[in-house]
């Protein structure tokens, strides 16, 4: 205990009035101090600053909080490995040095990572101040450069590429920018509960200084209130070498939120979705019969099923079919027990409007029905009234079993580690835009995607694959894009699911059995172990994961042929696999052109992988046994 202390002072220096933490390797260090009654922190990697001077605090009631000095600092460090329910890999480390510096009227704790930096205020309780206003946040981000950064505006942005001094106000996290060739910055957010959201404007009169606002609705200021003592969520400073390990080291975030909350959790189960698209109990019954077929364990009935969902009067606790979208008839119970006879588990669509109206009753009753999921449409956002609802939502579906899946302006901050049942979330430019383009899903790879997961909604048969991809590098997406709940073929539909619907269901294209469809079969949801093999911004990604003795990797790429050797280093010594590869392949007389290939390979291999203009390659690469492929038939227990 004594030679830890002796190691901890080491890496907390007193100078004056300055406090100065390193990580536990040394490369990053936070400096804090009160300049003029006002605190500051600035952080600098390997040696060099990154953040200039920055400012912290608040304005209470409009006031600023003023007054401030340091009376006091508490020093600790902190070295553990934790199993998540799942992730992108079996198994996370924690380790940080922190302290808590005593201000008089505000506490200030910050923890130094090797893969950031993470600060949160608390307003303690004192004379005065037993209730808190916040009506504004005073956070600073103050670069050293005016440095390029990618800004997105909503969660589902198109993003640009501008210098800090040109982004707008109202600035998506996380916000990564490129400090140096091998030096990028990530500012984001973790534990985000019951506060108000963060988001990034340009400081007035400082060209290179971002500040962190409250927001509400519709792009106004929002405010926070509560009773002390108060604490803000975590605001994150992430750092790395590349886009890549930036991607990599996203468990920070779950690091900064709290343990699992459930003492169950062998409910939840991640698995691929198929959307329902007729509303009809045949239509449904078919789904359930292509996704024990093709290796899926779930369908989604959307929109519909209970009525308009923009209609206040329509009613979330009984199917009322929306006419215009279907004619039926659906026997939604019927379907409930036919996919659950069959091992396939049906999630429902619920409208912000019912879910904010009928929360209490609905969630008990599709627990009934034996319902495994729900999905959130169109929350609220921003403001701390419906963050705090939506939190609250997927609380109360963890108490019915009920997995959640957010549509639309919702980013996650971390909140699955605490409540696991938190899947996924659908607020990313998703293969459901049609004006997305390629070089957008490769940006939000690297931006959007550190935030956790992004339900893309993946395609396969719909034209827009054709206009903005191809089907390999769809195959891609399944690998390089994480989502715990991975809705696959979102536009198209089974052969035996009727055709003529009313409605958006109308139309869509029906799916094949070309054969590198087996690699949608075998591809797991979520991983033991994540590595970025290749990675830059809004042009390529080499993604590689593994999943048990198996390893995957997606390579998805942008306007200009690309090729890159994938070396095997992280495969078992000793042991012999085989490689599948699908790729891209004009000639293969298939309307896909998806080529396939199986080789043998082995640790210290290399795969040479080629993809074209807005092409890709996918892999999967299974153990051998006894000089064959090693084959398995997907899961669909749920």
């Amino acid at each position: 205990m004594k030679t830890c202390l002796l190691i901890l002072l080491c890496l907390l220096a007193v100078s004056g009035r300055a406090v100065e933490l390193k990580s536990p390797d040394g490369s990053l260090a936070v400096t804090f101090a009160v300049k003029d009654g006002a605190p500051v922190y600035a952080v600098a990697w390997k040696g060099k600053p990154l953040l200039a001077e920055s400012r912290l605090g608040f304005e209470l009631d409009g006031k600023p909080l003023d007054g401030l000095a340091i009376a006091g600092q508490q020093a600790s460090s902190h070295n553990e490995t934790w199993k998540p329910v799942y992730a992108e890999r079996s198994s996370i480390r924690d380790h940080y040095n922190q302290v808590v510096i005593d201000l008089g009227k505000l506490r200030v704790t910050f923890r130094a990572y090797d893969e950031g930096v993470a600060f949160y205020c608390t307003l303690p309780k004192q004379a005065g101040m037993e209730q808190i206003h916040i009506t504004r946040e005073l956070t600073q981000f103050h670069f050293t450069g005016d440095y390029p950064a990618w800004a997105g505006y909503s969660a589902q942005c198109r993003y640009e590429k501008v210098p800090i001094s040109k982004i707008k106000p109202g600035c998506e996290r996380p916000l990564v920018v490129q400090a140096a060739e091998d030096c990028y910055v990530a500012i984001a957010e973790a534990k985000l509960v019951e506060y108000a959201r963060m988001k990034l404007r340009p400081a007035k009169n400082a060209t290179t200084t971002l500040e962190a606002f409250l927001d509400a609705e519709r792009g106004k200021d929002g405010d926070v209130t509560g009773a002390a003592p108060l604490t803000t969520p975590w605001r994150v400073v992430m750092v790395a070498d590349s886009p890549g390990r930036l991607l990599e080291n996203n468990f920070i975030l779950l690091n900064l939120n709290d343990p699992c909350a459930l003492a169950d959790t062998s409910w939840i189960k991640p698995g691929k979705v198929l959307r329902e698209v007729t509303l009809t109990t045949v239509g449904g019954k078919a789904c359930v019969d292509f996704a024990v077929k093709r290796g899926l364990q779930y369908i989604l009935f959307d929109a519909g099923w209970y009525g308009h969902e923009y209609d206040k009067k329509s009613d979330a606790r009984a199917v009322n079919l929306d006419p215009k979208r279907s004619k039926g008839p659906l026997d939604l119970n019927e379907v409930i027990r036919y996919g659950n006879e069959h091992g396939i588990g049906v999630l429902l669509y619920v409208n912000h409007l019912a879910a904010e109206q009928q929360l209490d009753e609905i969630l008990p009753l599709y627990h009934k029905w034996g319902v495994k999921g729900v999905k959130y449409g169109f929350v609220n956002v921003g403001s701390q009234q419906w963050t705090s609802w939506l939190h609250m939502a997927i609380r109360k579906a963890a108490e019915n079993k009920l997995m959640v899946d957010v549509h639309d302006e919702y980013r996650p901050t971390g909140y699955a580690r605490t409540y696991p049942n938190l899947m996924t979330v659908e607020g990313i430019l998703g293969d459901e835009e049609a004006k997305r383009t390629n070089d957008q899903s490769l940006t939000a790879q690297f931006t959007r995607f550190i935030a956790g997961p992004a339900d893309n909604t993946i395609c396969y048969y719909d034209a827009r694959v054709d206009r903005l991809a191809t089907h390999a590098y769809q195959l891609a997406k399944a690998v390089c894009f994480y989502s715990p709940l991975q809705h696959l073929f979102w536009y198209d539909r089974p052969p035996a699911v009727p055709q003529k619907t009313a409605g958006a269901g109308g139309g869509t294209p029906t799916i094949g059995d070309e054969p590198e469809l087996e690699f949608f079969n075998h591809v797991p949801t979520v991983w033991d172990d994540t590595k970025v093999l290749q990675g830059k911004i809004g042009e390529y990604s080499l993604i590689a994961r593994r999943s048990g003795a198996e390893w995957y990797i997606g390579f998805m790429n942008s306007a200009e042929p690309r090729s890159f050797d994938a070396p095997l280093a992280f495969l078992d010594a000793g042991r012999k696999y085989t490689a599948h590869i699908y790729s891209d392949d004009p000639a293969v007389p298939t309307r896909t052109h998806v080529k396939m290939e199986r080789k043998p390979v082995e640790q210290g291999g290399v795969l040479s992988l080629t993809a074209g203009k807005n092409g890709g390659v996918a892999v999967r690469i299974a153990p051998s046994v006894s000089g064959h492929c090693h084959h398995h038939p997907a899961t669909n227990e749920l």
